[in-house]
């Protein structure tokens, strides 16, 4: 799989992202220069992706482990354009932007106001549980969160 965040030229536009999480950087979420250590951004991505989820209407990972399946992270990739500091508010914006028969990308975007400063893709793969072998995301998943997003997620 190509990592798509650091391929694309131009990020998803902010109007494309229906739900978005808000979190004010903590003191022990900055490095020695005072701005956020970049792991942290996967930290927030995935803060948004368990609200996002929750605005969709799934228990996660409740609904998922009542199928006998979980999602198991398979891609994570950053575009970093600027830094966010101690104590800013940030908008984590998160959309599914593509579902795949075992698969789901999200694309997660932190904001400080109208400046966008990390552009994040995380893909998961839908599997069983105890054998981690890939299946199909269930139908109700889908369903769920093709009628919540106003922009439809690519489908392949």
């Amino acid at each position: 799989m190509r990592n798509r965040a650091a391929a694309k030229a131009e990020p998803t536009p902010r109007s494309d992202f229906r739900f978005v999480h808000r979190l004010r950087v903590r003191w022990s979420e900055v490095d020695a220069q005072g701005i956020v250590f970049n792991p942290n951004y996967f930290v927030y991505g995935d803060v948004g992706f368990t609200e996002y989820m929750r605005e969709v209407g799934l228990a996660y990972p409740q609904d998922l482990h009542a199928a006998g399946c979980d999602l198991f992270t398979v891609a994570a990739a950053a575009q970093f354009r600027d830094s966010a500091r101690y104590d800013d508010e940030l908008a984590i914006a998160v959309r599914t932007a593509e579902i795949g028969r075992t698969s789901l990308r999200f694309e997660m975007h932190v904001y400080r106001d109208d400046a966008l400063l990390v552009a994040i893709e995380l893909t998961y793969v839908n599997a069983r549980r105890e054998s981690r072998r890939a299946e199909p995301v269930p139908n109700a998943f889908i369903e769920r969160i093709v009628a919540f997003e106003q922009t439809a997620p690519a489908r392949r």
